[in-house]
């Protein structure tokens, strides 16, 4: 899977430093490799991070290998994306929706 160099990977051991102290929203993509959903919003995700480079912050958090933030965030279902601003929850969508994806953003950044 080609990824944008835009889209940075977050970890348990970053997510704070890289999400929730960020000075720009973060859109953050919790996914797994084996979740044929994410790999059909990735390529929305890395337009967005390139699209949006300096005004938005992008990355994701491999669920399999990280399990301390997607259980704080409750997330039960992937793909699950979350639109983070000033260390807080702004949006959240569930499931593989470009078009939701893309709209949340547009309204925030």
């Amino acid at each position: 899977m080609a990824e944008s160099k835009n889209v940075q990977e977050f970890t348990d051991a970053n997510f704070e430093d890289e999400v929730l102290k960020a000075d720009t929203p973060v859109l953050v993509d919790f996914w797994a490799v084996w979740c044929a959903p994410c790999r059909v919003i990735a390529p929305v995700v890395d337009e967005i991070a390139d699209s949006y480079g300096g005004k938005l912050k992008v990355g994701k958090v491999n669920v399999d290998d990280n399990s301390e933030t997607p259980n704080k965030y409750g997330i039960r279902s992937i793909p699950t994306l979350i639109l983070f601003s000033e260390g807080k929850v702004v949006e959240q969508i569930i499931g593989a929706n470009p078009a939701k994806v893309k709209s949340v953003v547009e309204q925030h950044v």
